[in-house]
């Protein structure tokens, strides 16, 4: 078996630039729906293989502000530091840091991996055996836990996330990536996470020409797996949304055909999609939503009564309109246990199902060719620049789907 192992230990490399700074500002969680820019300690290289990055640009994930928006994060940390998508510049690193110097731009994967590990020789760096020690996690689901996240709960190990002036990243090799010099900021900022999540989407599902897709949830990663799925060939892509804005930009911006949610059923919503869909059913459907969707009354009020449960619709929609054969890719984040989960539709419509988070370090170098070729283009999910000291505000913004609003974006001015 393998041995979990701490990877905050170590022996301090001595900065390659001195700086006698040893504070910097930063956005923590404060408990419930309260966030905070506050002055942190400056993080420190820990191990060996350990890199300090000055932040750059960072972004607000939505599935995390929707969560924040709630006021219910279940084994976060008060004080904890967010944010998992940044990129920036190496300010010092470990002295078996092999692949960077100070001075070099790099983007940061959202998940942890060390590299070594048997998860890791797979290429399966979202399930890293050594990066967390959550026992939260062992008790809720149990075996081991996976690959740990920047800015997230101890079901994630609690590591320090990077909206803030500086972030440490253990397993800097692998856990960043270079920027080219001729691609800007803007445009990798999002490749550690939104980006490379939607690519894995459409590679889960094994989209090809000709195939038929439907899409649930137009947030940047819904938006980018629909771009991804008509990059390899998909004759239709079908959008589902009852956001205005984010339909338009399926629409005009990435040729999707387009199905307004509103204030359908389940029922309602399967028949129009029958009248959109080929005979049978799509090939390929994608939640990108997860437990986002909108809930019943029941299921809040179950939430409040302490009991760990998902909203089920969603899943019971996409095992629907798939064909047989189909394939179900799940990215949207759940964590609970959805009732009403249709495990019939599983066995008699022998269907393939595909989760998880993204291995993003397997796709570095995939993603990065296709914004580099211009195929791909981030930069239009990027609505809103603010300032750092604005991001707490900016978080209720983008949980709140108000208009205008798809991905919010800091600028850091470090001295």
């Amino acid at each position: 078996m393998e041995y979990v192992k701490r990877f905050t230990g170590g022996t301090h490399f001595p900065p390659e630039t001195p700086t006698s700074l040893d504070r910097m500002k930063a956005i923590t969680w404060q408990g419930g729906k309260k966030l905070v820019l506050e002055s942190v300690k400056r993080p420190k290289i820990l191990d060996s293989r350990d890199a300090i990055v000055r932040v750059s640009l960072c972004a607000i994930d939505g599935a995390f502000a929707s969560q924040i928006a709630t006021g219910d994060i279940p084994h976060m940390e008060k004080g904890q530091i967010l944010g998992r998508e940044a990129v920036g510049i190496i300010e010092e690193r470990g002295k078996d840091v092999m692949k960077f110097s100070s001075g070099d731009r790099v983007v940061i994967s959202f998940v942890i991996a060390c590299g070594t590990c048997s998860y890791c020789k797979r290429e399966e760096y979202s399930g890293c055996n050594c990066t967390n020690e959550s026992k939260e996690f062992a008790a809720k689901y149990g075996g081991w836990a996976p690959a740990a996240v920047f800015g997230s709960s101890r079901m994630y190990s609690s590591v320090p996330g990077s909206q803030a002036e500086f972030v440490r990243v253990p397993f800097a090799d692998l856990n960043c990536y270079k920027v080219p010099e001729d691609m800007s900021f803007t445009k990798a900022l999002l490749v550690g996470d939104t980006v490379t999540t939607g690519y894995y989407a459409a590679e889960l599902g094994a989209v090809k020409k000709g195939d038929t897709v439907v899409i649930w949830g137009l947030g940047p990663v819904g938006l980018m797996a629909a771009d991804c799925c008509k990059l390899r060939g998909a004759k239709d892509v079908i959008t589902i949304d009852r956001n205005t804005d984010r339909l338009k930009m399926a629409y005009e911006k990435y040729k999707c055909k387009v199905v307004d949610r509103g204030d359908k059923s389940s029922s309602q919503l399967l028949q129009t999609l029958e009248g959109v869909l080929p005979p049978g059913g799509a090939d390929v459907v994608i939640d990108a939503c997860g437990a986002l969707s909108p809930q019943t009354w029941l299921l809040q009020m179950e939430k409040k009564m302490g009991m760990d449960k998902e909203q089920s619709d969603v899943l019971r929609e996409c095992f629907t309109a798939v064909r047989k054969y189909g394939t179900v890719v799940i990215v949207g984040e759940y964590s609970g246990f959805a009732d009403d989960f249709p495990i019939g539709h599983v066995m008699m419509k022998h269907l393939t199902i595909k989760a998880g988070r993204c291995p993003v370090q397997k796709y570095w170098n995939a993603v990065m060719k296709l914004i580099a070729s211009g195929e791909l283009d981030p930069t239009e999910l990027l609505t809103n620049r603010v300032e750092f000291d604005e991001l707490p505000d900016a978080y209720a913004h983008v949980a709140n789907r108000e208009t205008g609003y798809m991905k919010a974006y800091a600028k850091l001015e470090t001295p």
